[in-house]
């Protein structure tokens, strides 16, 4: 692999126009990638079923150059794009699903179409500044932590930082997120006749009901930041049945590993008690990954944060930014195994946030458009700015060595929580 001059060897004037070629890129595919953008938003998909989004994604670097591989990680719709050869490998994630019901109101579409512009963008500079460029595309973040099944197959070991920006109200450099698992609860009781013979029965749907109750009480007594907020998904058939099958599937979130842990032990007994109460047999089923909470690289970070200004862009300054909780996403795990960021940038949408319907049409926008490429130009410089800091460059080089030594994949199981 072929490495490149620190930046101290590297005249001011020469990083000027490494970063003027990134932007010209972007410019040049503002079409393409604004045109991806759209096209994404426009047929969503859910998670671990996003293949027209994959194969759009695919399409597009295929025609720019890199060597694409899909599927990968053994997931269908995940791929990953390569270009370069340098030794510093830059990893810039692309996100791809949408939500049920309301398609694209988390703005995936924007996270993908602007990693591309990123990734198309270094590809360019990718010689002069030593790098591999390795776009993944990541399924299946709103629920099922593609990530997390990524950075277990090995995807992430030789990454030396990674990337990505994802929309919403505000432009946050540094944003805050809570831990979170989600947990499926089946109650199992007998059906009957709700009239002739109820007696006979053993209730599922009460099961569920005191559950919830349950839970309910709980509130009071949780830890700051911790939540747990869930739906039914099966209630029943007829009021004239006494139901011998309910489900519900909640989200438990808290600050971190430790107080999650806590908070889904007190859930689970509170599932429990709706059985023992009801007479009714439950199983508990653990059905994403454990996503763990953003720890984002600060120098990373502040070089993001110096891009986007110089974009024009005001970005909350950093006390305001402190605490500011976005959410939970699986890139949290990303950033618990390696350098890496998870920005915010902001589209206008007036009064709507993230998961309304009012955002997603705010998602296939100018001002989502200007975000996509804003965000392109603002990762590439980010990750220019690494590989020409001579001190940096070291830094993420050591630490991508030493995890493709030892591997990242016992950091973060699927089973067993958050190391």
């Amino acid at each position: 692999m072929r490495t490149t001059p620190p930046e101290d060897r590297m005249p001011p004037e020469g990083r000027t126009a490494l970063r003027a070629r990134c932007r010209d890129v972007v410019r040049r595919n503002a079409a393409a990638l604004t045109g991806l953008s759209r096209s994404i938003h426009a047929e969503p998909e859910t998670a671990f079923a996003e293949h027209r989004s994959a194969a759009k994604v695919a399409a597009l670097l295929t025609d720019r150059g890199f060597t694409v591989r899909t599927p990968a990680a053994g997931l269908d719709t995940a791929l990953v794009g390569e270009y370069g050869s340098g030794d510093l490998v830059v990893g810039i994630c692309a996100e791809y699903d949408a939500l049920p019901q309301v398609g694209h109101a988390c703005g995936h579409n924007v996270i993908a179409a602007s990693a591309v512009g990123a990734a198309l963008a270094l590809a360019d500079v990718a010689e002069e500044a030593g790098l591999t460029v390795r776009l993944l595309g990541t399924p299946a973040e709103e629920t099922g932590g593609g990530k997390v099944l990524m950075l277990e197959a090995g995807v992430f070991d030789d990454v030396a930082l990674a990337l990505m920006v994802h929309p919403g109200p505000e432009d946050i450099c540094l944003p805050s997120s809570l831990a979170i698992t989600d947990l499926e609860v089946r109650y199992t009781g007998r059906a009957a006749h709700a009239a002739a013979a109820p007696e006979l029965g053993r209730n599922a749907a009460d099961a569920l009901t005191v559950a919830q109750v349950a839970i309910g009480l709980l509130r009071q007594h949780l830890e700051p930041q911790q939540m747990v907020h869930g739906i039914v998904t099966e209630g029943g058939a007829a009021p004239n049945i006494v139901p011998a099958r309910t489900a519900a599937v909640y989200n438990l979130r808290a600050a971190e590993a430790r107080s999650l842990q806590g908070l889904e032990n007190r859930i689970r007994d509170c599932f429990e008690a709706g059985a023992t109460a009801t007479g009714c047999s439950h199983e508990v089923v653990q059905i994403s990954p454990i996503y763990a909470e953003l720890a984002c690289d600060h120098w990373l970070s502040e070089e993001y944060r110096r891009a986007i200004t110089d974009l024009g862009r005001e970005p909350l300054d950093r006390g305001a930014e402190r605490g500011r909780v976005i959410g939970s996403t699986d890139m949290g795990n990303v950033t618990r195994a390696l350098p890496a960021i998870h920005p915010m940038i902001a589209v206008e949408c007036g009064d709507a946030v993230n998961h309304q319907a009012e955002f997603a049409a705010a998602c296939a926008t100018p001002s989502a458009d200007h975000a996509v490429l804003d965000g392109a130009v603002a990762m590439a410089w980010t990750a220019l700015a690494a590989g020409l800091d001579g001190t940096q460059r070291e830094r993420l080089l050591a630490g991508a060595q030493d995890r493709a030594r030892k591997g990242s994949t016992e950091q973060f199981c699927t089973s067993g929580g958050v190391a």
